[in-house]
This record gives C-alpha cells, structure tokens and sequence, in this order.
C-alpha cells in the first residue's frame, strides 16, 4: 500500500497572472464626490495637520451607515516653503514651513536627495501637487492606463487627465517608487496631445503606480482654458496659509469623476497528482485493517475499492504542508487511474 509519492518535476507547474479590481473601497469603480474630516480644513497653527496634506473619504465622515474610509491624500509642495505658514519666526528659518516638508517628502521618495526638482515634460516649477492613494485601498500596485481625472474649476471646460502608458509603451522611467509616466490629458492611457508637452508650461504630471502617487504640474492647471489649463489659481506667497491642495481638492470634486484601478500579481502552483491503477486502492484508515494486518472485509481481498477524498502535500521530511479536499469523492480501484490538478494561490 503506497502512502507517499514524490511528484515528478513535469507534475509541477508555476503560473503568473495579473488580478485587477477597482482602487475604492466596496469596490466601487468611481469616486463622484469628496468628503473631509472637518478638522483638517482649518489652518489655525503652521503644524496643523491641514497644512500638510487633507484626508478625502469615500462619505461622510459622520456617516451612520456607511464606515468613512480615507480614500486618498492631497498635499501642495514648494520648494522654498511658499503657501504655508513658517514653522518659527526666527532669523534664518524662514520658509521651513509644511510645504517646503511636503516637497521634500516626495523629492527625497523619487530621487533620494535633498537637491534635485521634479520636471514635468521640459519645465521645472518650484512647487507641486501630490496625490497619495491610500495605501489600504490598492493591492500591489495602480494599474497604469486605468488612470481617469476629471477637473473642473467651475467653468464649462473640463480637463481629462490619464497616463501615457498605452500611447507610450515601454517608456516607463524606473526611479526610487518604481515606474514613473507621464500625466497626459486623455482617457485610458492614452494620449489626446501629439506631445507630451501639452501647455507652455509643459506637462501636466507624473504618475507612479507602484507607489500610489500621483504628482501634478501646477504652472500647466494654473493656465487658462484657453491654453489647456483650468486656471487653478495656485498662489505662492511665503509665511502665508493659500490653501492651494483645497484648490486642487475643489476641482477634483467639480470633475466628478475619479477612477483608478489596483492589480497584483497572483502566482499558482499547479500540482498534478497521479494515482496510477495498483496505487492507493487500500485505505490507511486504521478499521481497514485488524489487529494482525489482515483486511478486515473479505470483499476487499480480491477487489479492493477506496474513495479519494483528501490529498496531502508533503515535504521532504514527510512534514504536512497544504491539504486539499475533494468536491465529492472520486472511487478507486485498480481498473482506475486518476488525475487530480491541485492549484495554490499565494
């Protein structure tokens, strides 16, 4: 009676496939509308928690219902501090301000250090806009193509952005949060503009899908309908709170409309377990057999008959590593043979 088998190597297949589902909690494809804590929309102090980055929710935050979970984050970075409260008001400290932090922040993620600028097609603002999906929200990583942001500042025109990842395939930038592309208008990963250069002022940002993040080009939204801008109205003034991600986070909900999809890779061990016809047509249960090895049934001498329910993967120390069961049992004997595909997910 065989108990244990070693699997051949061709018995043993490794498979990998992309599992892609929607970004936003209870799986909702779209967010139509953003909700904020009301404590972070004031800016009483320079380290109030607003002046860093606002949480946006998928409802309410006093929501009886539905549980409000934070959806994504929104931040303005300047390089020399502008458009926030400086931290202290002593000689040589000014512009150390929540900006300037937040600028750093993402500078210190994307290139790892403190000197480079972020450069959106072939212009160099000293300041940007972060969005950081929440990190709860996606699986491995953004889906690059399924990028769909709609702005709108409350004019009749509206500005679709998407990354170039399907227009420019193969492009992607590797840096310290993985693959970079370009923010584009468009749909879908592709790009509506000829050039990546839409607006005098370049592009209109960067997306990193294998870190959530989302980079925005504020001198291209600053600009007016006319040249392919929303007029956001970023303003730039040191020591001074201008709330400019409320500006962004406003557009945002006059879009209506933003999707992102998250996608993993989900690798399966394929086992094919083979019980050929003289194997496995004694059970090891112990009332098969008496006390003295003999079969405890007579029908059983000539004939023997087993029903595979259950099997067992072991290592090389006959160490129980995964059980797999059976949808109903498959019988046995030895004018059978079966094939079973045992699958691991992981």
């Amino acid at each position: 009676m065989a108990s244990f088998v070693r699997l051949a190597q061709d018995d043993i297949v490794l498979n990998t496939e992309k599992l892609s589902t929607s970004t936003w909690s209870n799986n909702t494809n779209q967010l139509t509308a953003v909700h904020t804590a009301s404590s972070q929309t004031v800016f009483t102090t320079a380290t109030s928690s607003g002046q860093f980055f606002i949480q946006v929710f998928n409802v309410a935050t006093g929501s009886t219902t539905t549980t409000p979970e934070v959806q994504y984050n929104i931040a303005y970075g300047h390089k020399k501090g502008s458009g926030s409260l400086d931290f202290t008001a002593d000689t040589g400290s000014f512009g150390f301000s929540a900006s300037r932090n937040v600028y750093s922040q993402y500078r210190s993620l994307v290139f790892g250090d403190e000197e480079s600028s972020f450069t959106f097609g072939d212009t160099t603002p000293e300041d940007i806009y972060a969005i950081n999906i929440e990190r709860a929200r996606y699986r491995q990583a953004l889906k690059p193509s399924s990028l769909n942001l709609i702005l709108n500042t409350g004019t009749n025109v509206e500005l679709r952005l998407t990354d170039d990842s399907i227009t420019s395939t193969g492009s992607a930038v590797l840096t310290n949060l993985g693959r970079q592309f370009n923010i584009v208008s468009g749909s879908n990963g592709v790009r509506l503009g000829s050039t990546v250069n839409e607006t005098v002022s370049g592009s209109y940002g960067l997306f990193y899908p294998d870190a959530g993040v989302i980079l925005l080009n504020p001198l291209a939204l600053d600009l007016p309908d006319a040249d392919n801008g929303i007029a956001l109205g970023t303003t730039r003034n040191p020591n001074t709170t201008d709330k400019n991600h409320e500006k962004l986070l406003d557009a945002i909900d006059g879009g209506g409309s933003f999707i992102v999809d998250s996608e993993e890779n989900i690798s399966s061990q394929f086992y094919f377990v083979r019980a050929k016809n003289k194997e496995f047509n004694y059970s090891s249960n112990p009332s098969f057999i008496d006390t003295n090895g003999n079969l405890n049934f007579d029908s059983m001498v000539d004939n023997p008959r087993t029903f595979i329910t259950t099997i067992g993967l072991y290592n090389d120390a006959n160490e129980l590593l995964a059980v797999a069961k059976l949808s109903q049992p498959v019988a046995k004997d030895f004018t059978k043979e079966a094939l079973i595909k045992v699958k691991l997910d992981y």
